[in-house]
């Protein structure tokens, strides 16, 4: 049986299976050791305990670290500078992981998403979101939420566990697969595109947000440790400015957030209210706005240059008016925050509670704080006919038969075997 941790909840702590780890590294069935989510003086320890003297621990570490996170390798046969006679020994001992891609889908508007299962069977999601100057993946940290939100429909889930490091690392993983993008690039998901249409140097997955499935900071050290790889100049290399951690206010790790990992700082805040702020968002009533923004104040490299982003769904008639724009004007110039407010229309959901502020009224909130002097651009949803839109994602698998659920992944890895033929 799982082991039990304790998580916080709204108001008290809650049991739940902890992350299928063990310092760190997923556990496999097979007994093998997932290499992935590991960093490299991490995987040199591993070789030395499987044998290797210390000086050959730490050479084959360097190479399998390039191949895994700079060619996107998912075979150590394909590790071409590691001896033939080496590479059955890692096969033997060792795998190279990603999360089982259960489904595949594209929006309309170009945005994908992706039904995952972890190596125990629990499902997640993760949505990329193509623009014109940038393509953004939304990665998710926990399988369900504890925070239950009640605009989201992740929130209605159950929280089943942490994802590991390598979970959260493969995702990316995974979707540099899907869009072709490490040299010799891979296509997974789309028949009408060929590998011309990419390049092979990151450019399309230029940005990464870790507002998916979970509360990150509910997962701090597996986040922290998977972000650090993300950003290593020899691991994934992408830019700390260019990675966004979003938190609906777990106050006591956000200074840690801005020290451990320094990327940047989304916050859910949803409502100016105590009141409206408890029904919507319940860590309210654990951690109140006043000392959430004191937190946001004092988050390690927030400037004018780096803002933090607050986050604000548009609710008809809950916290759409104009005395609600000007209280956030009010309270973010009262706690002096380098801020941008990002106005997002309430994406509906079956049963949900709410519905989204009209066009006319998110246009006139939007108005007056401009004119307060803080940027508040209405984000365009993304995604909503497949239901990847922001407070969309909850995983729909036990809505499908098990047979479905196969033949839908055997179409994914056959279109997958045919781009890589």
């Amino acid at each position: 049986m799982t082991p039990l941790m304790t998580i916080p909840g709204q108001t008290d702590p809650v049991p739940v299976p902890r992350a299928a780890s063990t310092g760190g590294i997923t556990t496999r069935s097979d007994g093998r050791i997932d290499l992935i989510g590991l960093p490299r003086a991490r995987i040199a320890e591993l070789f030395a305990e499987a044998g290797l003297d210390a000086k050959a621990a730490k050479l084959r570490a360097k190479q399998v670290y390039h191949w895994l996170y700079h060619r996107g390798a998912c075979q150590f046969e394909a590790m071409t500078d590691i001896a033939k006679t080496m590479r059955p020994w890692l096969e033997e001992r060792f795998v190279i992981g990603r999360p089982e891609i259960m489904e595949a889908q594209v929006s309309t508007d170009g945005t994908r998403k992706w039904l995952l299962r972890t190596a125990d069977a629990h499902d997640f999601e993760m949505v990329f979101i193509p623009d014109a100057d940038r393509g953004t993946l939304c990665v998710s940290s926990q399988v369900g939420c504890t925070l239950n939100c009640r605009f989201c429909h992740t929130g209605t889930m159950r929280l089943v566990r942490n994802l590991t490091p390598g979970e959260i690392v493969g995702q990316v993983m995974l979707a540099r697969d899907a869009l072709g993008e490490w040299p010799r690039g891979r296509m997974d998901v789309a028949e009408e595109e060929s590998e011309s249409d990419y390049t092979s140097d990151g450019r399309l997955l230029t940005n990464i947000v870790m507002m998916g499935m979970g509360e990150p900071l509910y997962n701090f050290d597996h986040v922290r440790d998977a972000l650090h790889i993300v950003m290593d100049g020899d691991g994934l290399a992408l830019s700390k400015r260019r990675i966004t951690l979003s938190t609906s206010g777990v106050v006591p790790l956000m200074a840690r957030a801005g020290e451990e990992i320094g990327v940047n700082l989304a916050v859910s805040l949803h409502a100016v209210s105590k009141i409206v702020r408890d029904e919507i968002v319940p860590i309210n009533r654990k951690y109140g706005i006043e000392e959430l923004l004191s937190a946001c104040a004092a988050y390690p490299g927030a400037s004018n240059a780096r803002r933090i982003t607050f986050e604000y769904v548009m609710l008809k008639d809950r916290n759409d008016s104009d005395d609600d724009a000007r209280e956030l004007v009010r309270l973010l110039k009262h706690y002096k925050l380098p801020a941008k407010v990002n106005l997002i229309p309430f994406n509906p959901w079956p049963g949900a509670p709410y519905e989204c502020s009209t066009p006319e009224r998110v246009r006139r909130f939007s108005d007056i704080v401009f004119e307060g002097g803080i940027s508040a651009p209405i984000r365009t949803p993304r995604g909503r006919d497949i239901d990847a839109a922001c407070g969309q994602l909850k995983t729909s698998a036990e809505k499908k038969s098990r047979a479905e659920l196969d033949r839908q992944t055997a179409e994914v890895w056959a279109e997958k075997q045919a781009a890589m033929d």
